[in-house]
């Protein structure tokens, strides 16, 4: 079966997934942590991103990523994967593939969805009973977003600087929201968009995203497709 094209566009945030291979760790010790994140600095610097979530779990990684150019996230991805693939093999003495092949991605409406992907992403650690609360996690943004600690990885999108006008007020409105627990529609549709890298928003964007890529991203009708006609008619 051919690989699906992937489906980014400069401007259009997109969540990402990468996870470990057999859903073993890609993360063992603090230092792990702190070298992705270094690498993925370095990257989005080099081929043109902004890193506006981000969530790093024992054995997967959730971005929530705005590309600059339309490879922006495939290369930002496979720079990232390679460097820190390497470092792993050589720092633990392993061989052989860490990732899950490749990674699963949907495009964000950023006006329906793009604080609710905040919240699912953040909420991860929690979801896995690792800590109480999103801003007790040390490897994901919602320090950042509760309580404005420091975090070179990220650049706040938009939305999120919308909450308020000044910080205090941002960082209050968005603990109130992480406080809030997603909808169980918002967290399947966010989750069942990304696993099958479908976009996640309303028919009206998927139809906007649709034009833009030239075709079609909409799951097609289950069942088996029709028989070609013969050539007699």
């Amino acid at each position: 079966m051919p690989r699906k094209t992937r489906t980014y566009l400069p401007g259009i945030p997109a969540h990402v997934i990468q996870r470990g291979n057999n859903r073993m760790p890609c993360f063992f010790a603090d230092r792990d942590y702190q070298l992705y994140k270094e690498f993925l600095k370095v990257a989005l610097e080099r081929y043109g991103g902004q890193v506006h979530a981000y969530c790093l779990m024992t054995n997967h990684v959730h971005l929530l990523v705005t590309p600059e150019h339309h490879d922006s996230i495939s290369r930002i991805m496979q720079h990232v994967g390679r460097q820190y693939v390497q470092f792993i093999n050589r720092h633990y003495q392993r061989s052989g593939t860490l990732w899950e092949g490749r990674h699963r991605s949907s495009l964000i409406d950023s006006e329906r969805y793009l604080l609710a992907c905040y919240r699912y992403i953040e909420t991860n650690p929690v979801k896995a009973n690792m800590v109480a609360r999103a801003a007790d996690y040390p490897w994901s943004s919602a320090r950042f977003h509760t309580t404005g600690a420091a975090d070179a990885l990220i650049t706040p999108h938009a939305s999120y600087v919308a909450l308020g006008d000044a910080l205090a007020e941002r960082l209050r409105a968005y603990t109130q929201l992480l406080d809030t627990a997603l909808t169980v529609n918002e967290s399947e549709h966010i989750q069942n968009s990304v696993q099958k890298n479908l976009p996640t928003g309303g028919q009206e964007f998927t139809v906007k995203i649709e034009t833009q890529l030239g075709r079609r991203l909409r799951p097609g009708r289950p069942g088996r497709p029709a028989l070609a006609r013969s050539k007699s008619g």
